[in-house]
């Protein structure tokens, strides 16, 4: 397939342009530091161009001729309501481009841990990371009030690099956690996930989250 991708210089968008490699996709990834992909020898699938998420324009232009447009950006520390944003400028790009869906990698704070109550309202979740997990909710609703065929892949509560098994469970709007109550994926199968979304789509229009 044909995809688009941002991000693609992060620790999860890295995962998601290896595994898309892997599966001998064509990928485009935006950046605007070409260097910063850290590839000595690019395989001949893998395009690099330059453009701006944050522009509406851009983003039109950059997906067209696209199939599937993901976005795995992740805002500076100070500068999290750039994901709201940059959710409002993809919607609008993906939807003048003629891409069929848009894929995101969202975040776990707006799951629910119990019927009502969101990961991130609970007191023990981290007050430096809840302006993080705030933008991630509002961007969250941007998606789900457009018209355009969107996906919202939530991680678990924790995700961090590791190893790719291909072994993890699926969830909707409730976060899901083991026998221990932890929550948590490798960066590597979340980008599995992901994949396995791309090539055969369940949660069109919805959220969905993995974890161990």
């Amino acid at each position: 397939m044909r995809i688009l991708l941002y991000g693609a210089t992060g620790t999860i968008g890295k995962r998601i342009l290896n595994e898309a490699l892997r599966r001998e996709h064509e990928v485009t990834v935006v950046v605007r530091d070409s260097s910063r992909l850290g590839m000595d020898e690019r395989p001949d699938r893998l395009h690099v161009i330059t453009g701006d998420v944050m522009i509406p324009d851009s983003v039109a232009e950059a997906a067209e001729g696209q199939e599937i447009v993901i976005s795995a950006i992740g805002p500076k520390f100070g500068e999290e309501n750039d994901l709201l944003e940059a959710a409002r400028s993809l919607v609008e790009g993906v939807k003048r481009s003629g891409a069929r869906r848009l894929i995101v990698v969202g975040g776990a704070g707006s799951l629910e841990v119990a019927p009502g109550v969101r990961l991130m309202d609970t007191p023990e979740f981290p007050e430096e990371i809840r302006p993080l997990a705030r933008a991630h909710a509002e961007a969250y609703e941007v998606y789900a009030d457009s018209d355009i065929d969107w996906t919202y892949l939530s991680p678990a509560a924790v995700i961090e690099p590791g190893e790719r098994t291909g072994q993890f469970r699926i969830g909707m709007k409730q976060l899901v956690t083991d026998e221990l109550d932890n929550s948590r994926i490798s960066a590597e199968d979340y980008a599995v996930a992901l994949l396995d979304e791309v090539e055969d789509p369940q949660f069109i229009r919805s959220r969905f989250t993995v974890a161990y």
